[in-house]
């Protein structure tokens, strides 16, 4: 039996916030899809070059109230990243608020705008720790 990773979805309330917040993380829209009779849009991000593994962002025109707040439901999407203090500091430069800083120079996570949890790792070997990521708090859960 053959099987074969397409896509991870997620729904969303506010699909250009959304899609914002994922272009932050480096994603890049690879295609989209406009239901007219089942009132919804699916866009597709994924990171350069790596096109065959993207999100699914789905997006119903008319709401979606049943969305949990917290949306643990989920678990987590994961992204390796470059330097993950770089990384973390781009996006809190952008109003993303580091949930897990990476204390350990290897892990941390933030939130999109529907609540989804991002863990971000660092590529390779843990970086050799270092202030402001080493002291800072947890912000929320994760």
């Amino acid at each position: 039996m053959a099987l074969k990773y397409l896509h991870t979805m997620v729904r969303v309330k506010d699909l250009e916030k959304s899609m914002a917040f994922y272009e932050l993380l480096g994603l890049r829209e690879t295609r989209r899809k406009e239901s007219e009779g089942g009132r919804f849009t699916l866009v597709f991000m994924a990171p350069p070059g790596q096109e065959d593994c993207p999100i699914e962002l789905t997006w119903n025109w008319d709401g979606d109230e049943g969305l949990p707040s917290d949306s643990r439901h989920f678990g987590h999407l994961a992204y390796e990243v470059d330097d993950i203090y770089a990384t973390c500091a781009h996006l809190q430069a952008n109003g993303v608020i580091i949930n897990r800083p990476p204390r350990d120079g290897h892990m941390a996570f933030v939130r999109s705008p529907d609540n989804i949890s991002i863990e971000l790792l660092q590529a390779g070997e843990a970086l050799p720790t270092k202030e402001p990521w080493a002291s800072m708090e947890n912000t929320g859960h994760w």
